[in-house]
């Protein structure tokens, strides 16, 4: 199964439910300090429960943007693959394309683009057609 974000009627594939999981958890250990939604609220408390809603999306893109640059401050080596069991480590392992230089990087969809490109693109897509922006499995 599938899963992507989705604005009303449009939808971008992000890829397994794991892998997207793996970046909350990532979020979650390495920059949160194991307190979800501390430092990214609208991440954490609502798209990872599913939407953020169209009212709080200027918000939620500056959690974004801000995110980035604190990814960008992490290794590759910082994944964490699930919250819930740390001993648990992606099916590739630590066999990463050369292209990933830190966290900013490592999250690539199914259809090959940055994970946060899209997800900013979701984010410039719901200002546009004033829908709420969520997670969706297909």
């Amino acid at each position: 199964m599938a899963v992507g974000f989705f604005i009303d009627p449009i939808f971008y594939e992000v890829g397994s439910g794991d892998f997207l999981n793996s970046f909350f958890s990532t979020i979650y250990i390495k920059l949160e300090n194991n307190e979800w939604g501390s430092k990214y609220p609208y991440l954490m408390n609502n798209f990872y429960k599913g939407c953020v809603k169209k009212d709080n999306i200027e918000e939620f893109r500056k959690e974004i943007v801000s995110l980035r640059k604190d990814l960008e401050k992490l290794p590759p080596s910082a994944i964490v693959w699930d919250y819930e069991n740390l001993d648990l480590s992606p099916p590739w392992g630590n066999i990463i394309s050369s292209d990933i230089k830190n966290m900013s990087d490592y999250f690539v969809t199914s259809d090959g683009e940055n994970l946060l490109d899209v997800l900013e693109k979701s984010i410039g897509a719901s200002t546009e057609i004033e829908e709420d922006l969520c997670i969706k499995a297909i």
